[in-house]
């Protein structure tokens, strides 16, 4: 019986892992990610080309990851002295590890909201807008319209917000609101990426 829990326990260690910081002040830290189904975290490559692209405008910012999953963009955005970072994270275990990682980093600037992103959006904003928002959520289950539409409508960004959008390549029929203009744009593997900065009206 010892036996058995043992190999259990090896079996669920093994399946979990991590991700590393790639750059700024907590850069080549790992840190543990649970493993969910459906959860991909955003690969190192990716991040990279990401953050090259967001460069001058993470310092300070106030940052939304929606569909955090392992944390990987919020995580890399307060490495790089964002001023704030709320992940929302729908299941438990990815959220409680990312609560977790935010204690290991010792980090006061940073908030989990463990709930459906799109009835967490649906909401009216009353508090402040962000300036950098990361929508990247599971694959094929067409959440990234109708993400983006209530970022916008629900007074969620700040006037000149930079929101990076995330896609499956097959996904053809995605349009952004009107007043987002796309800046930047990257087909990774299986993935668009594109940036995007809201126009003021």
């Amino acid at each position: 019986m010892r036996k058995k829990a043992a190999k259990n326990k090896a079996i669920s260690k093994s399946t979990d892992g991590f991700i590393r910081v790639i750059s700024g002040q907590f850069r080549g830290r790992k840190l543990p990610v649970k493993n969910v189904e459906g959860l991909r975290p955003t690969t190192d490559r990716i991040k990279e080309t990401v953050f090259n692209w967001l460069m001058q405008d993470t310092r300070d910012a106030t940052v939304l990851d929606c569909y955090a999953g392992s944390g990987g963009l919020g995580f890399e955005a307060l490495s790089r002295f964002a001023k704030n970072t709320t992940f929302i994270e729908l299941d438990a275990l990815a959220a409680k590890q990312i609560e977790q990682n935010i204690c290991t980093l010792d980090l006061n600037n940073a908030q989990v909201v463990q709930t459906n992103s799109l009835s967490y959006l649906a909401q009216k904003n009353i508090n402040q807008p962000f300036d950098l928002v990361f929508v990247d959520p599971p694959f094929r289950k067409n959440l990234a319209q109708s993400s983006c539409d209530l970022l916008e409508n629900n007074q969620w960004l700040s006037q000149d917000a930079l929101i990076y959008v995330e896609v499956e390549i097959e996904l053809s029929n995605f349009s952004p609101p009107n007043n987002w203009l796309l800046i930047k744009e990257k087909k990774a593997g299986q993935v668009f990426c594109r940036l995007y900065q809201r126009q003021s009206n």
